[in-house]
C-alpha cells in the first residue's frame, strides 16, 4: 500500500506534537494501525510497544514456526489440527489472525534494469479485452501488442480470435507499420510461440520457426516468472487498458483497429520517452527505425489452412459457418485457406470456391452460380432449396408444414405460397403469421396471409408492393377458354342404345 505524503505528515505531527497514541491517529484518520505504525518506523520514531498479554497459542508458537519453515505453503486449516491434537483449544478464526502474521514471507526479490540497444528488441504478447457479440456468435476481442524495446513504439490489432494465423498477421502487420523488424523478439510461455518447455529446454511452435526464418529475426522465450525481461509490453498493455480502450465506443472491429492505428501514431507516439525527459517516444523511434532489420522481398503466405470434408450437400463447414462449393465436390476433402476478409476453397492447388469470411454462427453463405448450378443439375433440389430458405428465414414453417403432411395437405403447394409470403411481407413478419396460424391450430397458407394482412391493417401500412410475375410464370397463369361441350353429348347419344328398344325388352 503506498501512503500518500500528506498522510504521513499528519501522522507524524499529530503524534509528535500533539502526543496522540497510535490507536488515537487510526480512529481519527480512518486508517489502519499498522499504517501508523509504519509511518513512525520508517521517520525513525517507533510507537512504544504495548506490553503483549499471554495468549493460549504462546505454549505452540516454536512448535508452529519451525513446522512453516519445514512446510511454507502448508495450510492454517492443517495447523490447526495439528495444534489442537496437542490440546490447543483456541478458536479457528483467531488461530488463522495469528498465522497470518507468523507465516514468513518470501524475500523480496530485486531486478537489474534491463537497457538495449535501437534496433535489437521487442517484446511481443496477447491481450483479452472482453467479448464482441457478432449476430448469433460471443467472439473473444484480442489484442496484439508489440513493443520496441528501445524506442517504446507500441503496435496495436485486434482480432476476433487468437489463433496462430492471426499471431503471424501481427507479427507481419506490425513489421510493416515499424518499417522492419527487430533482431530478437521476446515472448513469454504462449501456446503460439512456445509449445513445450522443461526447465531450460524450449520447444518453439514450428509455425513461428519458419516465420522467423523467412524474416530473420531470433525468437527468444523470457525467463520464468521474471517481470523484469517482459515487462515494457506488459506495461504497455495496462497504458492500452487505461488511455486508448476504456470508454471507448467504435462500429465494428475495422473501426475499432482504425482508432487503434491512429492513437499508435498520436497519442501513443507523442507520450514522453522513459529514458530522456526531453524526447517522445516517436523521437527515440526516428533514430531506431534505421537500425532495424529491412524486410524481405517476397511476403510470407499468410492465413490459417484447414482441411474439411463435404458431405452430401454442396456445404463446407468452416468456423461455425457453412460455405457452398460446387456440386461435383461433394463427398471430397478439401482445403479451406482462410485470412482475416475472405475464405478460399482449394481442391489440391486449384481454387473452387471463395466466399466474404463471416464471425457469425449458424450462417450459410452462399454463391448463387453453386446453387444455381445444382438446382439445373437436379430439378428435385428446388423443392428442397425452398424448404430450406422457409427454414433459414422463419424456423416456423418446419412446423406448420409438418402439420399440414399430417393433415393430407400439398406440401409443394403451401411451400411455394409461403415462399410468395415471403418475398412480399418479410421473414419476420411471415414468422409471427405463421405463429399465429399454428396458435389457432389452422396450417395452411390461407391462414397465414390473413393474419399478415390483419397485422398490416393494425399498423396502418399500404399493401405490399404487387410481384410482377416472370412470362413463363404469367402464361402458366393465363385463363383457359372452354370449348362447346355439342360434340361430346352426340358422341355419348351415339353410343347408347335407344330408350324405346329397352322399354320394348
Amino acid at each position: 500500500m503506498v501512503i500518500h505524503a500528506d498522510l504521513s505528515a499528519q501522522i507524524l505531527r499529530l503524534y509528535r506534537a500533539e502526543r496522540w497514541r497510535v490507536g488515537t491517529i487510526a480512529r481519527q484518520l480512518h486508517v489502519h494501525r499498522d499504517t501508523v505504525r509504519r509511518v513512525l518506523a520508517q521517520a525513525g520514531d517507533p510507537a512504544p510497544a504495548s506490553p503483549l498479554r499471554p495468549s493460549r497459542i504462546d505454549p505452540y508458537r516454536d512448535f508452529v514456526l519451525a513446522t512453516l519453515v519445514k512446510f511454507p505453503t502448508l495450510t492454517a486449516a492443517r495447523l490447526f489440527t495439528m495444534v489442537h491434537e496437542r490440546g490447543y483449544r483456541g478458536s479457528p478464526e483467531h488461530f488463522r489472525h495469528v498465522i497470518a502474521g507468523m507465516r514468513p514471507r518470501p524475500a523480496a526479490e530485486a531486478f537489474l534494469r534491463l537497457r538495449t540497444l535501437a534496433g535489437e528488441a521487442a517484446q511481443v504478447d496477447w491481450a483479452h479485452f472482453g467479448h464482441l457479440q457478432i449476430g448469433r456468435a460471443r467472439r473473444p476481442l484480442m489484442a496484439f501488442v508489440m513493443v520496441l524495446s528501445y524506442s517504446r513504439r507500441i503496435f496495436l490489432r485486434f482480432f476476433l480470435d487468437a489463433r496462430m494465423d492471426s499471431f503471424l498477421r501481427g507479427h507481419a502487420e506490425a513489421f510493416i507499420a515499424y518499417g522492419g523488424c527487430a533482431r530478437v523478439l521476446l515472448y513469454d510461455n504462449l501456446k503460439s510461440a512456445v509449445l513445450e518447455r522443461v526447465g531450460d529446454a524450449v520447444r518453439f511452435n514450428p509455425e513461428l520457426l519458419k516465420f522467423a526464418a523467412h524474416h530473420c529475426f531470433e525468437p527468444r522465450p523470457v525467463a520464468i516468472a521474471r517481470g523484469n525481461e517482459k515487462g515494457r509490453v506488459e506495461r504497455a498493455i495496462r497504458y492500452v487498458r487505461d488511455s486508448f480502450f476504456a470508454a471507448r465506443a467504435f462500429i465494428d472491429l475495422d473501426d475499432l483497429n482504425a482508432q487503434a492505428r491512429a492513437w499508435c501514431e498520436g497519442q501513443a507516439s507523442q507520450r514522453r520517452w522513459p529514458e530522456d525527459s526531453r524526447l517522445s517516444v516517436n523521437d527515440a523511434f526516428e533514430v531506431e527505425r534505421s537500425s532495424l532489420l529491412a524486410l524481405p522481398e517476397r511476403e510470407y503466405p499468410l492465413g490459417e489452412r484447414v482441411a474439411v470434408q463435404v458431405g452430401k450437400t454442396p456445404y463446407v463447414r468452416f468456423d461455425l459457418n457453412d460455405y457452398t462449393v460446387p456440386h461435383t465436390h461433394v463427398r471430397r476433402t478439401l482445403s479451406v485457406l482462410a485470412d482475416d476478409r475472405r475464405m478460399r476453397v482449394f481442391d489440391g492447388a486449384q481454387e473452387v470456391a471463395s466466399h466474404p469470411r463471416s464471425y457469425d454462427s449458424g450462417q450459410q453463405i452462399e454463391d448463387l452460380a453453386h446453387i444455381q448450378a445444382l438446382v439445373e443439375r437436379k430439378r428435385a433440389a428446388h423443392a428442397h432449396r425452398g424448404t430450406d430458405r422457409l427454414a433459414h428465414a422463419a424456423p416456423g414453417a418446419l412446423a406448420l408444414l409438418k402439420a399440414a403432411a399430417a393433415r393430407g395437405h400439398n406440401l409443394g403447394t403451401i411451400t411455394a405460397a409461403l415462399l410468395r409470403l415471403l418475398d412480399r411481407y418479410g421473414a419476420a413478419p411471415l414468422q409471427a403469421a405463421i405463429g399465429e396460424a399454428l396458435k389457432r391450430d389452422v396450417p395452411h397458407p390461407n391462414a397465414v396471409r390473413l393474419a399478415l394482412e390483419r397485422a398490416r391493417e393494425e399498423q396502418g401500412l399500404p399493401p405490399p408492393t404487387e410481384l410482377r410475375l416472370s412470362e413463363e410464370v404469367a402464361r402458366r397463369d393465363a385463363p383457359v377458354r372452354s370449348h362447346a361441350l355439342a360434340s361430346y353429348d352426340q358422341i355419348v347419344q351415339a353410343s347408347q342404345p335407344d330408350q324405346g328398344d329397352r322399354r320394348d325388352e
